[in-house]
């Protein structure tokens, strides 16, 4: 069971999905999103996600949600749920500054990988380290 957006219908998993949805498009600028949260969460900024779910859920309408693909044995990413959203009818399209904000996102959620795989790397070439000199 899942929750519609009390705004705009898109289905979500779950609570914590409908909270990401309605501050991630706050974010980006949908009004009507920002307005809502506004209304029914007006602290949303400084709640997590599971917070937050707690509390907009109470306002979503329940509904059956398909299951989502899993053959990739992960949860869609929140750019795999932008972009399903963007296909819904009435989306309109995105604006250069949203783009240019997701592929900020998305670079420096690349850098953020690659540091910590360094950081791995550090780490194991330290433990290798340490047995030799045992």
């Amino acid at each position: 069971m899942g929750y519609a957006c009390p705004v705009c219908d898109a289905e979500q998993a779950d609570a914590e999905h409908l909270a990401n949805h309605l501050a991630v498009t706050a974010s980006l600028g949908r009004e009507d999103h920002e307005a809502w949260l506004e209304e029914h969460a007006p602290d949303w900024p400084d709640r997590t996600p599971e917070e937050l779910g707690e509390i907009v859920s109470q306002y979503a309408p329940e509904v059956d949600t398909p299951e989502f693909d899993s053959s990739h044995g992960h949860s869609p990413t929140l750019e795999d749920e932008l972009a399903r959203q963007s296909r819904r009818p009435g989306r309109g399209e995105m604006t250069s500054e949203t783009e240019r904000v997701l592929e900020e996102a998305r670079e420096l959620t690349r850098r953020m990988q690659g540091t910590a795989e360094e950081d791995a790397d550090d780490a194991q070439a330290g433990r290798e380290t340490e047995n030799e000199n045992a």
